[in-house]
């Protein structure tokens, strides 16, 4: 059943202004790539990059995933779901918790005969570089920089922590950051596998496993201040230790896995 699409209301005017307030404008755009297409799960989604003017003149990026028969399926959706409407529902969740992560600009799906057909459109998260980037030339940086963002990492993490969800997919490509003038700022993406988590730290584990293993800049002091700020703690005690344990051996043994 096709329904009515979800249109943020800052960028209405921007859409209707270029005549792509409706499904099947955004279905139909011209936009370039950002990487090849995903094929799986039966069906297809791709992810582009648009960019909009606004009355001001003034550029909005955007990213627009269009997905064809690309859904998973569980207890609560048997007959399946667009991983974009997932994802849809999570940034809303997000924002509902206080956890800062992208924007949802555009979300609608449709059937056309025997496919399902979903668009997410996100505003770029301006100003911000994946915490992957900022690795890439962690030697280069000021300590007093890197520091900066360690704790500003490891205190967006903790927010998962606090309000009971789990990223799920938290490499560092996913944990964006921005320097400015009063600290470091933080927000999440790509949340399509995020998921309540109320009852017990093993979810959170995880999401912690993922960072620790694909961040490759930092230091062992670092990555103990990272662990410090997330735990709320101003030194190391046994709950530290623990989590220094815990984390230590769940990436070793997925390292060994992958060797």
């Amino acid at each position: 059943m096709n329904t009515s699409p979800f249109i943020a209301v800052g960028v209405s005017d921007t859409l209707r202004r270029h005549q792509l307030d409706s499904f099947n404008a955004l279905w139909e755009v011209a936009a370039a790539l950002v990487d090849e297409p995903n094929r799986a799960r039966g069906g297809i989604s791709s992810v582009s990059r648009l960019t909009l003017e606004d009355a001001n003149g003034r550029p909005q990026v955007f990213y627009l995933k269009r997905q064809s028969n690309y859904q998973i399926r569980n207890l609560r959706r048997p007959f399946g779901q667009p991983t974009a409407g997932r994802e849809f529902y999570n940034i809303g969740r997000f924002a509902e918790r206080g956890i800062p992560a992208l924007e949802a600009a555009f979300y609608g799906q449709r059937r056309v005969g025997n496919e399902l057909q979903a668009i997410l459109l996100t505003r770029e998260v301006e100003g911000y570089l994946p915490l992957d980037d900022w690795f890439s030339r962690w030697g280069q940086l000021s300590f007093r920089l890197q520091r900066d963002l360690i704790v500003a990492a490891a205190s967006l993490v903790a927010t998962l922590r606090d309000r009971g969800v789990v990223h799920n997919c938290l490499y560092p490509k996913h944990l964006f950051l921005r320097s400015m003038e009063d600290g470091v700022g933080a927000r999440f993406i790509d949340l399509e596998k995020s998921r309540a988590h109320l009852f017990s730290p093993w979810g959170n584990m995880r999401d912690l496993d993922a960072l620790n293993r694909h961040s490759l800049g930092p230091n062992r002091t670092q990555r103990l201040r990272f662990l410090l700020t997330y735990l709320g703690k101003t030194q190391v005690d046994a709950e530290v230790r623990y989590w220094v344990r815990r984390v230590t051996r769940r990436t070793a043994k997925k390292n060994k896995r992958h060797k």
